[in-house]
């Protein structure tokens, strides 16, 4: 039996809301354009930004990026930031909000190591779920942790291989998309 390909939280989300929503991806790395690749390859939009030995990417490297991408009908826009807890935390980007991944592989100490990253986010994914039995990773304290440094912080527990929490983190994406359309609708409505 083939075994189901392995795809990265964003990937899946992607696929998730194919049909319901246009999105697209810009994807910060230091080298390589091997993330864009692997988007582009399952059919999503997908632009790389490489920073050439930044930690982080800048307003002005998204602004660059945006003026080459096609915007035309876009819906949902995710900025995959160069992959650490500590550098991308501070910096804004224009984004309406910032997601900050945890994952079961790397231990539930970091929202205490790295506080900004979680204080910074508004919303938490804990990711690879599927290996939580195999780990010593701890989900009351990895979320207890970062609720105290973040109370208002938003929690998806998720497993992008198995499926598991990825609809109630795409519909939550998908409500967050509808609002602000009607925002940017309403405040439209009142222009002269």
């Amino acid at each position: 039996m083939p075994q189901e390909p392995l795809l990265p939280l964003i990937e899946k989300t992607l696929q998730d809301l194919k049909g319901r929503a246009k999105a697209a991806v810009i994807v910060g790395d230091v080298q390589t354009s091997r993330d864009r690749d692997r988007y582009e390859q399952a059919g999503f939009e997908a632009l790389q930004i490489n920073t050439e030995g930044g930690c982080h990417l800048t307003a002005g490297m998204i602004d660059k990026a945006l003026r080459t991408l096609d915007l035309t009908g876009l819906e949902i826009l995710f900025i995959e930031n160069v992959g650490n807890l500590v550098c991308p935390a501070g910096f804004q980007l224009g984004e309406d909000m910032k997601v900050v991944l945890l994952s079961t592989a790397e231990g539930d100490d970091k929202p205490g190591k790295y506080p900004s990253a979680f204080f910074h986010s508004q919303v938490m994914i804990i990711t690879k779920m599927d290996i939580l039995p195999l780990t010593n990773f701890d989900l009351g304290f990895a979320r207890n942790d970062a609720q105290k440094i973040n109370p208002s912080l938003r929690i998806f527990e998720v497993s992008s291989l198995r499926g598991t929490g990825m609809r109630e983190w795409t519909e939550w994406i998908l409500e967050r998309a509808a609002e602000k359309k009607k925002d940017s609708g309403s405040r439209n409505d009142g222009a002269t």
